[in-house]
């Protein structure tokens, strides 16, 4: 499994893409390639039912927003893979189904439960992430939205890069090197 450095406190892109309510994660990648971690083939299909210029768009520090119930299916990791290594810093959204909440917040991913998100932000908007305080500003339309902050816990476990970075550098054992 690939590792990624933990974001900044403060997360500057634009919106990739607004996903609706009840988005299964594998249609990122096609429920075809969820079995592939080849992350050179997963930048190749991602995306392409919905957006052919999508991977050429995608910049570091971009986020994806989605409504409600976003990942709902079967939390499979290839199609995260895929879009951190675009560049997708972090996933906003009216809510998560809790099994790809669980899966990738544990990877590193801020995932931010933002209501009204998906009906104010439109993609290619510029967008600012305090991800600790959930604060959202869409400086294009002026918009400020606050989510859910994160647990302390939580917190810990995306500044560190993922759980795995957390438990050991808690038991004082450097963290793997992130590929």
């Amino acid at each position: 499994m690939r590792t990624y450095p933990p974001p900044p406190d403060v997360i500057t892109g634009r919106v990739a893409w607004v996903f609706g309510d009840d988005f299964d994660i594998d249609l990122v990648i096609g429920v075809e390639n969820i079995k592939s971690y080849d992350a050179d083939f997963l930048r190749g299909v991602c995306m392409q039912a919905y957006d052919p210029t999508f991977v050429d768009r995608v910049r570091p520090g971009d986020v994806v927003v989605g409504g409600r119930n976003f990942g709902y299916g079967h939390p499979h990791y290839p199609p995260m893979v895929a879009l951190r290594d675009l560049g997708i810093a972090a996933v906003l959204a009216e809510s998560f189904s809790p099994g790809f909440w669980r899966g990738e917040t544990y990877n590193g991913v801020p995932l931010l439960t933002v209501p009204g998100i998906s009906r104010t932000a439109a993609t290619g908007d510029r967008v600012v992430l305090d991800w600790r305080a959930a604060d959202v500003r869409l400086p294009d339309s002026g918009a400020h939205l606050v989510g859910t902050p994160p647990s302390d816990r939580v917190a810990h476990v995306i500044a560190a890069g993922g759980s795995l970075n957390l438990l050991l550098a808690e038991h004082g054992r450097t963290p793997a090197p992130t590929s």
